[in-house]
């Protein structure tokens, strides 16, 4: 019997010590140099509960906060499963964007894109998938094919809002960015499934920064189930229009003409995963930061009364009172692009830089190793030294600026490098004629 009791105490001895040993190994990663000062948490969890308490939008996290104060503006981390590198220093962050292709996304949000998507594949297929977007959401593309079309959108959806008394930004903004691209890409659809597609979306949940456990409950569960559901509804109605030889939307027309003619060949289900990735991204980004943009301008005075005037000053300049936007009208709301570009500036506070390293990155004294996830924040956006009072809303501090320009050194909300967000102009229009129509109305702010 006392052999017994010593074969047992050998065993578990055994098992606490390997335990021990691999919590050292989560704790001490190897690394062919020094790695950035930080804290890999607990295993398997790492620090993905500090990083998802919530915050203030439009503030970092208390999570960056305490780390940045505690080890400066690069160290290393454990969230969701995986090694992370953390930097708020631009410089590294520019250098990291524009050498490293490789997208640094969760499990989760792989689970969610799908292991075959083209925007996360090679650097080939995000070059091939990057140049058909622009074809649709360039500023030619905008020009022709998309403003009469979001303009027509917001125009119905603020007057069904004014009738009804009440308006969801955040809402509204989604309808008008999917039925707009369902539209152009799709093509005309039965009133059903359209309404069905919209749906689709209300039970996409918000956020992708979660465990990839895809157990049912989980933010992951819901989310493949959204997007089990989405996918099947897209294939059906691409099957069904090529089978009854229905006119597809323009943009999906040159989807097929690349299959048919081009060099690169994209298979039917590619270019359903293509389309279902375009509107979840449209979907998920420009909606939640006009909804935080029209909160910063209904605490404003000044800035909503500028807008105001610069708005009516569009319409009085046209005879038709009720007519469609032109392209010169956009271009000409001048404060409007301050605003957005300030909005897109203070509103900036999660990663604009994701990114797993290709080899081995020399930082200073430390090294950032190949295959962990790199996350950039743009903390320029919040320096004293680049603009005054960074944590005031201000617009005029974009005066005399090039507008146009969607990233330099010191504003980064797109992200940069050859990753650089496809719809950045899109994003942008989007919410410039959102708020004309809006300063036409009287409007109180809701939280």
């Amino acid at each position: 019997m006392v052999y017994v009791y010593e074969f047992w105490g050998v065993i578990v001895s055994l098992i606490v010590v390997k335990c021990f040993h691999w919590i050292y190994q989560w704790s001490n990663p190897k690394c062919n140099g020094k790695l950035p000062p930080g804290s890999m948490g607990f295993p398997i969890i790492g620090e993905t509960f500090q990083f998802l308490r919530p915050h203030d939008a439009l503030q970092f996290s208390t999570f960056l906060k305490e780390r940045i104060l505690r080890h400066g503006p690069l160290f290393r981390s454990s969230l969701f499963g995986g090694k992370v590198i953390i930097s708020t220093d631009i410089e590294l962050n520019m250098q990291i964007a524009k050498t490293s292709r490789i997208p640094g996304v969760t499990k989760s949000i792989t689970r969610l894109f799908g292991e075959n998507n083209l925007f996360i594949q090679s650097k080939e297929s995000h070059k091939h998938v990057r140049n058909l977007t622009y074809q649709l959401l360039g500023s030619q593309g905008l020009k022709l094919r998309i403003l009469k079309d979001i303009d027509l959108l917001a125009r119905t959806h603020m007057e069904e809002g004014a009738r009804n008394g009440f308006l969801d930004v955040k809402e509204t903004q989604s309808k008008i960015s999917i039925e707009c691209l369902a539209k152009k890409v799709m093509g005309e659809m039965e009133p059903d499934v359209a309404k069905e597609l919209a749906l689709c979306w209300r039970n996409f949940p918000s956020g992708w920064f979660r465990f990839s456990f895809n157990l049912p409950g989980t933010g992951v569960y819901n989310l493949m189930k959204a997007k089990k559901k989405m996918m099947k509804l897209l294939k059906d109605t691409v099957l069904k229009k090529r089978a009854s030889g229905e006119e597809f939307g323009e943009f999906f027309k040159i989807i097929f003409g690349e299959m048919e003619g081009g060099d690169e060949m994209m298979s039917v289900e590619n270019a359903i995963e293509y389309i279902y990735t375009f509107f979840l991204i449209a979907n998920e980004t420009t909606p939640r930061i006009l909804a935080a943009t029209v909160k910063l301008i209904s605490k404003n005075p000044k800035v909503m009364q500028e807008l105001q005037r610069e708005h009516a000053e569009i319409v009085r300049g046209k005879t038709d009172k009720e007519a469609s936007l032109t392209w010169e009208d956009y271009k000409s709301m001048i404060f409007t692009q301050m605003v957005i570009n300030e909005s897109f500036r203070i509103t900036s506070t999660v990663p604009t830089v994701l990114r797993v390293t290709d080899d081995d990155f020399q930082v200073g004294d430390y090294t950032i190793p190949a295959g962990w996830t790199f996350m950039g924040y743009a903390s320029v956006h919040f320096n004293p030294e680049k603009y005054d009072d960074p944590l005031v809303f201000n617009p005029w501090r974009w005066k005399g600026n090039d507008l146009g320009a969607i990233v330099s050194k010191t504003y980064i909300p797109f992200g940069a490098g050859p990753r650089l967000c496809p719809g950045a102009d899109f994003a942008k229009m989007q919410m410039a004629i959102f708020i004309h129509h809006l300063c036409r109305h009287r409007f109180t702010f809701i939280t």
